[in-house]
């Protein structure tokens, strides 16, 4: 006896479609998996028998082999339960699914049969239509979830039993649980008795219009002066370059940062996607009450944090918080004080945008596209560049140096723009200071200019921009190029800088509505350096 149903896991972030395959054959009692399971899955044996008994069923007295296929791809997690339960009742004759149906079985059960959530359903879910299949069927938990996902039927169950009705002349034992193993099989036409699938949520309200996302409680209306920072800032998220604000305590590094989100448009439908299907792959998208996540996400983790924390990774790997900011931020407050070695592994995610991180069985790679924003100190006491007789630096050269030398020059040339942030004692006098909403509006424009401009190729913004496109997307004036030339022969830049400051160029421009480069814009890009023009 031979029986088959599809089921799926997670293969980092994205849905791998696995077949269930079941077969009953004479013999002593004895069950196995097989194809390469892990002890989660090879557990899943118990499980299920302690289910199918207290559901009513009979679990089956014969030699059962279950094979999980591919056979040659490495299997994790315990959404294969219900696929595995069903199988056995459809293979022992005791269930007669509805024939007609393709439909993807994921779930986890417990001893009593309830069925558990399991993380990444938006993934499988997303899988499932690409396949072709016309329904799921999945825990009650992951229904909000998985309802994200368009033009597929979502069914959700509590409990094993909810499989098959009940009829009102079944036979049941003292607990009130039916016998079907009396009763004879139990033959299901559809899935309509089971919860029907909820209204799908999306992004976009009943009339079509977009669904209006919340206010942000901080807003730049609030910070008085600074106003060269705040340029950088939109810079910055004009073109998503990465950017470090550097400056002695309480001038308002890290307030500025963090109301970064609050001037970047809100996430296209993709990439909403692609962002809520990393929080679920993490296991952090508990429920989607406004459909998919909107907003763009902002990490500011602690800096003890280790580098599998960061980059990701674990026996199992996990999207580290470099995955979870895709397609957002990542805020590294006082940068010096993170671990080197926590810090160099950054390099590689910046430059290619995704972490593939390898293990003896087999490479796992999660995206990576974020905005690197940073602040630090500018010597370990903090008052190095402060005009104050109050605030003295008392810090050796030695020691700042030192300080310094706790994030190496490869990554320093990755970071596009170093700006410096004045003491208090320079802005306090200015009183008017640009909303977020007008900075927003800019840099909505800006990323329009640069839609358009790439809008037959991959790229999205300019700080994208590399090799041969480069070169032929953006030409400089004669004037600006024998600017940057020469700028690169006095302070000895590298090629990458170079290449970042045409593309912070291209930016300016694209910030002043025009989207040609004149030579102010590239004498803007280069004075936005300064650590490589060691202004402080």
């Amino acid at each position: 006896m031979y029986g088959k149903l599809h089921s799926a896991c997670l293969y980092g972030i994205d849905g791998v479609l696995i077949e269930v395959e079941t077969d009953l054959s004479n013999g002593l009692p004895q069950t196995s998996i097989i194809g390469l399971p892990d002890s989660a899955i090879r557990e899943a044996v118990e499980r299920v028998r302690a289910a199918i008994k207290n559901c009513g069923y009979q679990y089956p007295l014969q030699r059962i082999t279950i094979n999980l296929a591919p056979a040659d791809l490495r299997k994790e997690g315990s959404s294969f339960d219900l696929a595995i339960a069903m199988g056995l009742l459809m293979t022992s004759g005791q269930l007669v699914l509805p024939p007609q149906e393709r439909t993807l079985v994921v779930g986890e059960l417990a001893l009593d049969g309830s069925v558990r959530s399991v993380p990444g359903i938006l993934s499988m879910v997303d899988l499932a239509k690409r396949q072709g299949f016309t329904s799921v069927l999945l825990p009650l938990d992951n229904v909000e979830e998985a309802s994200l996902i368009r033009e597929i039927q979502v069914f959700g169950i509590r409990h094993l039993q909810d499989i098959a009705p009940k009829s009102p002349d079944e036979p049941a034992n003292s607990a009130g649980i039916p016998n079907h193993a009396n009763a004879g099989p139990v033959v299901l036409k559809n899935y309509a008795h089971l919860v029907a699938p909820i209204t799908v949520k999306t992004n976009k309200m009943a009339d079509g219009t977009p669904r209006q996302t919340p206010l942000f409680a901080d807003d730049y209306s609030d910070v008085l002066g600074q106003h060269h920072v705040k340029r950088a800032l939109m810079i910055a998220a004009a073109g998503m370059h990465n950017i470090l604000l550097v400056g002695p305590p309480g001038t308002g590094k890290t307030m500025l940062i963090k109301r970064l989100p609050s001037i970047l448009p809100p996430l296209s439908e993709d990439e909403a996607l692609e962002v809520t299907k990393v929080l679920s792959a993490a296991g952090k998208l508990k429920e989607a009450p406004q459909g998919l996540i909107a907003d763009r996400p902002f990490r500011s983790p602690h800096h003890t944090i280790s580098t599998s924390g960061l980059i990701g990774g674990g026996g199992i790997p996990k999207p580290g918080e470099v995955s979870l900011a895709h397609r957002g931020i990542l805020f590294l407050d006082e940068l010096p004080e993170f671990q080197r070695q926590v810090l160099e592994v950054l390099r590689q995610p910046l430059e290619d945008r995704t972490v593939t991180i390898s293990r003896a069985r087999a490479a796992f790679t999660f995206p990576a596209q974020f905005m690197l924003a940073c602040s630090m100190n500018p010597c370990p006491c903090g008052y190095l560049s402060a005009h104050s007789e109050e605030q003295r630096c008392i810090c050796s050269p030695s020691r700042v140096a030192a300080y310094r030398a706790k994030i190496s020059g490869p990554l320093l040339d990755r970071i596009d723009l170093q700006v410096e942030v004045p003491s208090p004692g320079e802005w306090r006098k200015s009183t008017v200071s640009p909303s977020s909403a007008e900075m927003q509006a800019k840099v909505i424009h800006a990323h329009l200019i640069q839609a358009n401009r790439y809008a037959r190729s991959s790229v999205r913004w300019n700080s994208q921009l590399s090799g041969t496109f480069l070169r032929r997307t953006i030409r400089l004036p004669q004037e600006a190029e024998q600017l940057l030339e020469q700028t690169l022969q006095t302070l000895n830049l590298s090629m990458r800088a170079h290449d970042r400051i045409i593309k912070m160029a291209q930016t300016i421009a694209d910030l002043d509505h025009d989207g040609e480069i004149v030579t102010a814009h590239v004498a803007e890009a280069i004075q936005y350096r300064q650590l490589d023009l060691n202004l402080f």
